[in-house]
């Protein structure tokens, strides 16, 4: 099963602040720069090119206070797992279908596999992490904020070893905001 990652950072790799939030990112590059078909920087494509997403429980209790209504649920009708440990039941402030997984990364995506799934996207910090010390990464687009955060949740953690990456695209949009797509070489 292929697994890929979609996500923004700070220029100094932060994903949100220390306590989650992520309004930053809606406040800086150039506010009123005219982004055209470009407006939400590829995101609608990437979801498109997704059958079922994978998350972290911190993930998931971000979008849980936002308190987004099924209209405005990003992820539209795609298959939510939720990588949670402590967590065995979804809060229901989440519009989306979501369940929760506390076991085996390599038993959910081979469960997911029989179940039809091929492309997962994979989402928050720790999940990404742990997805690329199990070499389960094959690309990543990452959209760089035009702003240093200082501190906050980092967008990786922790490696084992290096993870060698191949660039495939780079693009400036017009709000300052930088999008690299890097292909993970395979170990």
């Amino acid at each position: 099963m292929k697994c890929s990652v979609f996500i923004a950072s700070s220029l100094d790799g932060f994903i949100a602040t220390e306590d989650g939030a992520v309004d930053w990112l809606y406040q800086v590059g150039q506010q009123d720069a005219d982004l055209g078909a470009e407006a939400d920087m590829g995101f609608e494509d990437y979801i498109q090119s997704v059958d079922c997403m994978i998350m972290g429980r911190g993930c998931m209790e971000v979008l849980a206070g936002m308190q987004l209504s099924a209209e405005q649920w990003p992820y539209g009708h795609l298959k939510v797992v939720v990588l949670s440990q402590s967590v065995t039941t979804p809060p229901a402030t989440l519009p989306g279908p979501v369940t929760i997984h506390a076991g085996d990364i390599s038993n959910l995506l081979e469960s997911l596999a029989q179940a039809g799934h091929r492309h997962a996207y994979i989402d928050g910090g720790a999940t990404i992490t742990s997805f690329l010390r199990l070499g389960m990464i094959d690309e990543m687009t990452i959209t760089r904020a035009p702003v240093l955060l200082g501190r906050g949740i980092r967008l990786f953690g922790e490696l084992t070893e290096p993870i060698e990456l191949q660039q495939t695209q780079a693009k400036v949009f017009a709000n300052d905001f930088l999008q690299e797509r890097y292909r993970v070489k395979a170990k």
